[in-house]
């Protein structure tokens, strides 16, 4: 089994209910279990009537599972309060300054979110040892295919740069005098530390992906989040990243036989439209459709967690799928 699974999709479809019924699911098995946010709602709270912060917590009332949500904006204040730091020592009082501005003007750009997401992503997956399961409630769709794509992307970026700097100290080098032996500038040079460093976070980040995560999207029966979910399906496959199962979501409830009225009406032409939409999307799609979860009247915690969990059907240990209702 992967010890890392993920869940994602566009914003509202629920993403935090099924990701914490299934961190449930495995909690339930014997698993040790950390379900972690990273959508910057936060709704891991409601769901389980808890705090969480930074650091994991145990959920009150479930033995084995654990929550932390990670809060976007302080971890691009921490990502560039450690860029400068580290720019600071090796760099001349001169430059600093400039530096800041630079890095300023960096973190207010697109990607800046990203960059530091994903730093705080690799350091969650690098201190897992201490899980048999970590489930990501991740952020809606766009940012959290960015994300995925990083690993791949920041490689060859890194190496094109690594491979400018070490051409670069070469030609220093080679100018040097006052010596007949060249000068050993790269040897110890802090900013191709640096730059490896990166590199073999990313490598690591990459091959976890790829070898150790599933993935899942959760939709609801709508066309704006089936042409999503196959936007979505398209290009995490670009990234050799494929989607396990799809869960769908918010299916509306059919009325009693015997209820008439408008409401009822109303009801059962909704449930038509939607076992159309179901049909399209187990015909569209290679991916499994692993849950159909209906909409629950009040709001998705406690027993009625338990409940979406048994509607899960998505393997939580090597023995075969979770229970089904």
């Amino acid at each position: 089994m992967t010890q890392f699974t993920f869940f994602g999709g566009k914003g509202g479809v629920g993403k935090t209910t099924v990701s914490s019924a299934y961190a449930l699911e495995c909690a339930d098995a014997g698993l040790e279990t950390l379900v972690v946010s990273t959508d910057p709602a936060h709704s891991t709270a409601d769901v389980f009537d808890q705090e969480f912060g930074d650091d994991p917590r145990p959920v009150e009332g479930y033995d084995g599972l654990s929550a932390v949500e990670i809060d976007p904006e302080q971890e691009v204040r921490d990502h560039l309060m450690e860029l400068r730091r580290q720019l600071n020592a090796q760099l001349s009082a001169a430059m600093v300054n400039e530096v800041d501005i630079q890095l300023e003007m960096a973190h207010q750009t697109p990607g800046a979110y990203e960059a530091a997401l994903f730093d705080r992503f690799v350091e969650v997956m690098r201190n897992a040892d201490a899980y048999d399961r970590v489930v990501f409630d991740t952020s809606p769709t766009g940012s959290t295919l960015r994300l995925l794509a990083l690993p791949d992307l920041l490689e060859r970026w890194i190496d094109r740069l690594m491979d400018k700097r070490e051409r670069s100290i070469d030609l220093f080098e080679k100018a040097a005098i006052g010596n007949k032996e060249p000068r050993r500038v790269m040897d110890g040079d802090p900013i191709l530390a640096r730059l490896q460093e990166r590199k073999e976070r990313f490598e690591f980040a990459g091959e976890v992906l790829r070898e150790d995560a599933a993935f899942y999207l959760v939709l609801n029966p709508d066309e704006l989040s089936i042409r999503e979910t196959s936007r979505s399906l398209e290009t995490l496959a670009e990234a050799n990243l494929p989607v396990r199962g799809l869960v769908v979501n918010r299916l509306t409830p059919e009325p009693e036989p015997r209820e008439e009225g408008r409401g009822a009406t109303y009801l059962r032409q909704r449930v038509e439209t939607e076992r159309d939409r179901l049909e399209h999307i187990q015909g569209e799609f290679d991916v499994p459709v692993v849950a159909t979860i209906e909409t629950r009247v009040e709001e998705v915690r406690g027993h009625i967690l338990e409940d979406v969990a048994g509607d899960l059907e998505i393997a939580v240990t090597d023995g075969g799928p979770a229970r089904t209702s």
